[in-house]
C-alpha cells in the first residue's frame, strides 16, 4: 500500500490527534459495554504479500489465514467483481465466526465516479450478500481526485444505499479535511445515514486522522511504514480504542497494512495481545509468539 508513503518515517509526528467532540456526542447515544465486537485482519492473504507467514506446504492460504484472523479487508474485490460462487466458496473455507470487509469495486468509485451505478453496485452488493452472515462492513474508497465539488454525487450514493448492509467511506481528496464546514457537511451525512467514516492512519497523510466517528463503527485502516515506529503507534491506538470503548464505542474494525507487506502479521500479533490484555479478550494471536531482545512480539 504506497498511498501515504514517505521516505523518512522518523521524522514524522504520529501523534494521534484529539478525539473529535462530536465522537463523543455520537457515542453518548449507545449503551456502554466493556467488551466489543472486534475484528481484526489484514488486507491479503496472498502468500506473495505475506512472505514467511504460511508454513511449508500450506495448500489454502485462505482456510489457514483464517485459522490465525477473526477479518479480513477484502481489497481483491477492487479489482474484479467476483461470481456469487466465489463469495460461497469463500463463506464455506472460513469458521463460523470469520467476517469479510469488501472494498466496492474501481468500476464504481474511480472510473464512473459514482455517476450512473446502480447496476453495477447492485450486482456487487448481490454478490457480496452470499457470503450471509460472513459480510462485514462493505467500503467505499473514493478516488484522491475526488473532491468536494462532487458532494452532491456521494449523497446520491449514500442516500441511496441499502440500509441493511453496513457500509464505510473513505475520501481522500485534501479538501475534504482542509475546510471545517466541508468536513463537517461530509461527517453530517455519513452521521445522518448512518454510515462509518474510515479512519486512515499512514505517514504522509495525517489529515486524515480526523478522530471523527459517524456511528458506533471505528473503520481503522492502518499502514506500517515498515519502522520501528509501527508498533508505539499500534499501542497509541490500543489506548484510544479503549477510551472511545469506554464512551460508548461498541465495532472495532482494524486492518493492518504496511507499505511492504511482509510483517503485517506480526504487526497484527503485537496489536491483538495488546488488545487482549487492555480489553481482557482472548482473540487467537496469529502463529505462535516468541519476543525479541526489544521485547517486541515476533513470528515463528
Amino acid at each position: 500500500m504506497k498511498f501515504g508513503k514517505v521516505e523518512n518515517p522518523e521524522i514524522i509526528d504520529f501523534t494521534l490527534p484529539e478525539t473529535a467532540p462530536d465522537t463523543f456526542r455520537v457515542l453518548k447515544k449507545y449503551k456502554k459495554n466493556e467488551k466489543p465486537s472486534m475484528y481484526i485482519g489484514c488486507a491479503k492473504w496472498n502468500r506473495a504479500d505475506l512472505k514467511g507467514f504460511y508454513p511449508r506446504g500450506t495448500k489454502d492460504e485462505l482456510e489457514y489465514y483464517a485459522t490465525q484472523f477473526n477479518a479480513i479487508e477484502l481489497n481483491a474485490t477492487f479489482y474484479r467483481n467476483f461470481p456469487a460462487q466465489q463469495f460461497e466458496k469463500w463463506k464455506l473455507k472460513t469458521p463460523a465466526n470469520f467476517k469479510f470487509f469488501p472494498k466496492l469495486g474501481q468500476e464504481i468509485s474511480h472510473w464512473k465516479r459514482l455517476n450512473r451505478v446502480e447496476e453495477v453496485t447492485n450486482s456487487y452488493i448481490d454478490n457480496f450478500s452470499h457470503l450471509q452472515e460472513k459480510l462485514g462492513t462493505i467500503f467505499l474508497q473514493l478516488h484522491a481526485n475526488f473532491g468536494p465539488k462532487n458532494f452532491n454525487v456521494l449523497q446520491n450514493f449514500v442516500e441511496s444505499w441499502p440500509k441493511d448492509f453496513p457500509l464505510a467511506v473513505e475520501v481522500r481528496h485534501k479538501d475534504w479535511f482542509a475546510d471545517k464546514e466541508i468536513a463537517n457537511d461530509f461527517y453530517e451525512l455519513l452521521e445522518e445515514n448512518k454510515i462509518a467514516n474510515v479512519l486512515v492512519d499512514t505517514a504522509g497523510r495525517r489529515d486524515m486522522m480526523h478522530m471523527r466517528l459517524t456511528n458506533n463503527e471505528a473503520f481503522i485502516r492502518y499502514v506500517g511504514a515498515n519502522h520501528l515506529t509501527d508498533y508505539n503507534r499500534l499501542d497509541d491506538w490500543v489506548k484510544r480504542l479503549k477510551e472511545w470503548n469506554n464512551a460508548g464505542l461498541q465495532n472495532i474494525h482494524f486492518f493492518i497494512h504496511q507499505n511492504l507487506e511482509l510483517a503485517s502479521p506480526l504487526l497484527a500479533a503485537h496489536f491483538i495481545n495488546k488488545i487482549n490484555t487492555a480489553f481482557q479478550m482472548d482473540l487467537k494471536i496469529p502463529n505462535e509468539k516468541t519476543t525479541n531482545k526489544n521485547g517486541q512480539m515476533s513470528l515463528l
